[in-house]
């Protein structure tokens, strides 16, 4: 029995700290945007991220055999989608539109990728129709956004960074559902370190031929280089690792669920450090949103509060059935 508490706290406390790092990153994006160009410090949180996964995959295979690139055209395709839509876009959008809102709202607005997903499948994935409840919570999503998006005399938050957020939530839904047309024999390791070097490639393309955009503007403050080593280092790789241990603990349908503690770390995160709230219509948007959501995922979240004996074989058959995990999720083609 004491064994079993203290794998129930571990778990809870890896929860709750994998939401701590992912909702205080975008305070460190905040940090980092004060002395690098938005695209440019995407380029380079992915930049170091991916070379940081991709050494550690090809050690993995070099001690255990197993592959460490893809090589078929679906497979190619797979971290291709991905790396362009979920990883390369997407961070562009995000950091861009970070200029212009807070963290805490930004965060609350990302929130709507897993709302706008139905909508994707709908269009893009015949054998994939969403229900009236669904629909509900798409609209109960829009509905949140355009609270959150409110017009503020205090110009702290904008339409303009609003719209990038929801843009960037917009394509990381896209290649979520993309990504699930392909079959992939790749591990999750290897198929997220592609995903984020092809991703980061896109990001340093858009840096050469952007104007404002450039690796020669980048002030090496110390302030700056603790938020990059932050954001690559701990949030991206870190927090990778750390998802998948939930993905063991848990499987994957409780472990996405820590995406919507984010916004509540971020909010803090930005209470702390620089003396900003968030609005009660802010929050009042965020719990729309959250509404919208378990409309959304209702099923997924039955699923969720029913024990599964085995997690861990659990998580190996979702990984049989191919999967790209980027940013803060991991996407399965057998869950909703």
């Amino acid at each position: 029995m004491w064994n079993t508490t203290l794998r129930s706290h571990s778990a809870v406390g890896l929860f709750v700290g994998l939401a701590a790092v992912w909702g205080t990153a975008y305070l460190a994006i905040q940090v980092g945007l004060r002395s690098i160009p938005p695209i440019t410090f995407a380029a380079l949180r992915y930049d170091v991220a991916g070379l940081v996964l991709l050494a550690a995959t090809a050690g993995l295979a070099l001690r255990t055999g197993s592959r460490w690139r893809p090589r078929t055209r679906e497979e190619w395709a797979l971290v291709g989608t991905g790396g362009l839509l979920v990883v390369g876009v997407h961070f562009a959008l995000l950091f861009a539109g970070q200029q212009y809102v807070s963290g805490g709202v930004g965060s609350i607005v990302m929130s709507l990728s897993p709302v706008l997903t139905p909508a994707f499948a709908l269009a893009l994935l015949p054998d994939e129709r969403p229900d009236r409840r669904q629909v509900v919570g798409v609209a109960l999503g829009l509905l949140g956004v355009v609270v959150v998006a409110r017009p503020d005399p205090s110009g702290g938050q904008t339409a303009l960074g609003v719209g990038l957020m929801v843009l960037s939530a917009a394509s990381f839904a896209l290649g979520s559902v993309l990504t699930r047309r392909y079959d992939s024999g790749l591990s999750l390791i290897a198929a997220q370190a592609w995903t984020m070097l092809i991703g980061a490639a896109f990001l340093d393309l858009l840096v050469v031929g952007l104007p404002g955009e450039s690796f020669r503007a980048v002030a090496p403050t110390p302030t700056a280089l603790a938020a990059l080593a932050y954001l690559s280092i701990v949030a991206s790789v870190g927090g990778f690792l750390a998802y998948f241990r939930l993905l063991d603990l848990f499987g994957p349908n409780e472990a996405s669920l820590v995406n919507y503690a984010v916004p509540m770390f971020a909010a803090l995160g930005e209470w702390l450090a620089l003396g900003r709230a968030l609005a009660p219509p802010t929050v009042v948007g965020f719990g729309i949103i959250l509404a919208g959501f378990g409309a959304v995922k209702w099923r997924t979240l039955r699923r969720a509060t029913t024990p599964t004996p085995d997690r861990p074989a659990a998580r190996a058959q979702a990984a049989d059935a191919g999967a790209v995990m980027v940013r803060e999720n991991v996407y399965y083609r057998d869950v909703e």
